[in-house]
């Protein structure tokens, strides 16, 4: 396995609503993280394909790759000692459309990091996996983005949101009332409603996230979904058939620690053997349980607590670079 030390990130954020004595203290503060657990949270940020099923496999392996390339062009750290991600100048050349979807990305890969790190909740998924179940009422866009899942089998809810600019106290208030739409995942109320935003301030990546307290925000077209344990497999599809489109790596995954390449991105890809047997089986509940029961395991290995691992070379370290 690649001895390869990770890349020093740090993210400024400020926190908001939530309770006191929970995971998260509210005001502002700094993350550090790093380029690998970036593309880690930018690649499994569960979403069906359009083309899913027609051939979910190439669609998914395209998919893995036009996230990590979007966020190649999106964001650079300037050198070694420069441990903030700014924006690219290929990212403000983009046309309002391009940048619209370039900002909700990054919107909902912060909110998948920051869930991941604060909330114990790595796992998440878009609530457009139950749009068939749920076609009328997630007609129009006051709705929240993600729904999430923690190591104590919690649920959390997040609406997510992309800018150029600091977010204003609408835009703050939109968030968090979208966010508490969703009221019941089988039966069972959400932990968190979060409204959360990514964006930019000087060029510099910033976070923003609030909490609503319950009840005090009355949500208009409430609705509540039934999780079923298949669904899982939209979180895992891009990476796992990104994998199976290697076939010597995939054999030797099933058995080894091993890394992939993913060739033309300077990154290195990985599913734990313990998850991967399991996702050949398509069993992605299972995969769920399986992860909670070598959460350690992983940890002590380099991977995530979803048994997926992630590695940036060394030129994620350098300035985002165009070519005439």
């Amino acid at each position: 396995m690649p001895d390869i030390t990770p890349l020093s990130l740090k993210i400024n954020f400020e926190s908001e609503g939530f309770p006191a004595g929970g995971p998260v203290t509210n005001g502002h503060r700094v993350l550090d993280t790093t380029w690998d657990e970036l593309l880690w949270a930018a690649v499994t940020v569960g979403r069906p394909n359009r083309h899913y099923v027609f051939r979910h496999g190439d669609a998914s392996v395209y998919k893995a790759i036009f996230r990590w390339s979007l966020i190649r062009m999106a964001l650079e750290q300037r050198g070694q000692t420069a441990h903030r991600l700014r924006r690219t100048a290929a990212a403000k050349t983009l046309d309002p459309s391009e940048k619209g979807a370039v900002s909700y990305f990054l919107g909902m890969t912060l909110c998948k990091l920051f869930s991941a790190r604060l909330l114990d909740a790595p796992w998440l998924l878009h609530l457009d996996v139950f749009r068939p179940e749920l076609n009328v009422i997630l007609m129009g866009r006051s709705r929240p983005d993600l729904i999430g899942r923690t190591s104590s089998n919690d649920w959390v809810v997040l609406e997510s949101k992309g800018r150029v600019s600091p977010p204003n106290a609408d835009a703050k208030n939109k968030a968090k009332q979208q966010a508490r739409r969703l009221v019941t995942i089988n039966g069972t109320p959400p932990l968190f409603h979060i409204g959360g935003i990514a964006y930019f301030r000087n060029d510099v990546l910033e976070f923003f996230w609030r909490d609503p307290e319950p009840g005090l925000y009355q949500p208009k077209k409430a609705f509540e979904i039934k999780f079923e344990p298949v669904n899982w497999r939209y979180y895992y599809l891009p990476l796992f058939d990104l994998v199976r489109s290697q076939p010597s790596y995939y054999e030797q995954m099933l058995d080894e620690q091993i890394l992939m390449p993913v060739k033309g991105l300077d990154l290195e890809v990985g599913i734990h053997p313990q998850v991967l047997k399991v996702l050949a089986k398509g069993q992605w509940g299972v995969a769920i349980q399986q992860n909670l029961e070598y959460k350690n395991e992983f940890s002590q290995s380099g991977y995530q607590a979803d048994g997926i691992r992630a590695i940036a070379g060394q030129s994620w370290l350098l300035p985002f670079k165009e070519f005439e």
